[in-house]
């Protein structure tokens, strides 16, 4: 009896596979939950189309005891998935916000970017500007009526940590009225060619990352491409990021820890004037917040969040 199993051709561990008939199977960040009121949190949410020509959509949060004419900080958040997995509406994503709204008192709009490889990059940090533009046109009632646009603000984590810091440079350099106030950047997925921090000694998990990022940008840059290496050749000067205040979260055991950590002593040293933080988790991996929400140490994560939203000294 011959066998129906399709072959491999490429596997991009843990994230998909490409069979050899071309079909691709993600492996993971493919689950869905409906928006709606969560009774843990007391957060409301709806899912809107933000352009319909690409099908650019969101999930947008915001407390359900808020009053009329009642105006709260807006959060424009990017998840993470590597650029290829994960949506607003997946269940670990939609509890992450349903927390940080109901802890910091703010609205928040989750975009959901289009993913590569069936979108090649730059079509997220496209969708991701898009949205952006967007929200700030004032064509949605819960933004009319509820946003602050005094305290707008960019996060997201891994992958929608990258997207934040590409926003905020286009961002000073358009001429849209809105300005950021700040970016809270968690477990940023920056990377490069020479390795540093873990990098040097965990040979194996940097070629897997080395790995994902050739497959998501095949350019010949390679992992020294301006879209993932903020200090490679061609890369602009941090001090063009737009916002006052910049929040970065590193994990102890992330593959990635020590990329963010300098991210933050480029900014520090920078000619960028702002004020910038970091906080770092002990005996945590990358996006552990997404996985254990309800742990300790992603509370007190949200916690600080939600204290850099309200300005409030932690």
């Amino acid at each position: 009896m011959e066998s129906t199993k399709k072959q491999l051709s490429l596997e991009v561990l843990p994230w998909l596979v490409v069979h050899s008939d071309g079909t691709l199977e993600r492996l993971a960040g493919t689950e869905v939950c409906p928006p709606g009121l969560d009774p843990e949190t007391g957060v409301l949410s709806k899912d809107i189309i933000i352009d319909p020509k690409t099908d650019l959509s969101a999930r947008i949060y915001r407390p359900d005891s808020i009053q009329p004419g009642q105006k709260l900080p807006v959060v424009l958040y990017f998840h993470g998935g590597a650029f290829l997995i994960a949506s607003a509406s997946l269940p670990n994503y939609h509890t992450s916000i349903n927390k940080l709204v109901a802890q910091a008192n703010i609205i928040a709009v989750s975009v959901n970017y289009r993913l590569a490889p069936e979108h090649p990059l730059p079509t997220a940090y496209e969708d991701s500007w898009n949205a952006l533009q967007g929200v700030q046109a004032g064509n949605e009632p819960w933004i009319n009526d509820y946003a602050d646009f005094n305290q707008f603000f960019l996060a997201g984590d891994s992958a929608g940590a990258n997207i934040s810091h590409h926003l905020a440079f286009r961002a000073k350099q358009s001429d849209h009225t809105v300005k950021i106030k700040g970016i809270g950047m968690i477990h940023p997925y920056f990377w490069g060619t020479q390795p540093v921090g873990s990098e040097v000694t965990d040979e194996a998990r940097k070629q897997m990352v080395d790995g994902w990022w050739r497959f998501v940008c095949p350019s010949d840059k390679g992992s020294d491409d301006p879209w993932i290496n903020p200090f490679a050749d061609g890369s602009p000067n941090l001090e063009g990021v737009e916002g006052e205040r910049v929040i970065i979260t590193v994990a102890e055991r992330d593959i990635l820890r020590g990329r963010g950590k300098m991210y933050y002593e480029k900014l520090v040293n920078s000619n960028w004037r702002g004020n910038v933080e970091i906080m770092e988790t002990k005996g945590k991996d990358h996006v552990f917040h997404i996985f254990e929400p309800n742990c300790d140490e992603s509370k007190e994560m949200v916690r600080r969040l939600a204290l850099f939203i309200n300005q409030v000294e932690a």
